[in-house]
């Protein structure tokens, strides 16, 4: 009962973002930290320090799709107690001149999650701007 009211209120919550906060460009950094975690461990995501257990591409999908194998993929990861995973959400060029569809719902979802210690976007060699490393809180 309690992921199924996190997922409702964290659908209400992801309308609100996606309505108040200016979006991401593509090649803009997705960065988040919550303030439990010491710097110094974000500092080696941001870096790409950390093993990669799982990765998601979601590069074609529909924003519906996407939330949905998001939602999924987490869902997993959890439950295999993965500390880090990638997600791929392209750079969102094909955006038809406006803001990168997949890379803001990756980045609001992301924010609206309490498994999710931090993100950010993947260093050069991992997928740049065009992917985000996400450091999990474990059980």
């Amino acid at each position: 009962r309690m992921a199924e009211r996190d997922d409702a209120e964290a659908a209400g919550e992801f309308a609100r973002l996606l309505r108040d906060n200016a979006p991401l460009e593509a090649g803009d950094v997705a960065s988040y930290r919550r303030d439990n975690l010491p710097p110094r461990l974000f500092q080696r995501l941001k870096r790409g320090q950390y093993s990669v257990q799982d990765e998601l591409d979601l590069h074609g999908a529909t924003a519906a799709q996407a939330e949905m194998m998001l939602r999924q993929f987490l869902l997993e990861a959890h439950a295999h107690e993965y500390g880090c995973v990638r997600i791929i959400h392209g750079k969102g060029l094909q955006s038809d001149g406006s803001a990168p569809v997949l890379k803001n719902l990756v980045d609001r979802l992301l924010r609206l999650r309490n498994d999710v210690l931090a993100f950010h976007s993947a260093p050069t060699g991992q997928g740049g701007t065009g992917a985000v490393l996400v450091l999990l809180a474990r059980r």
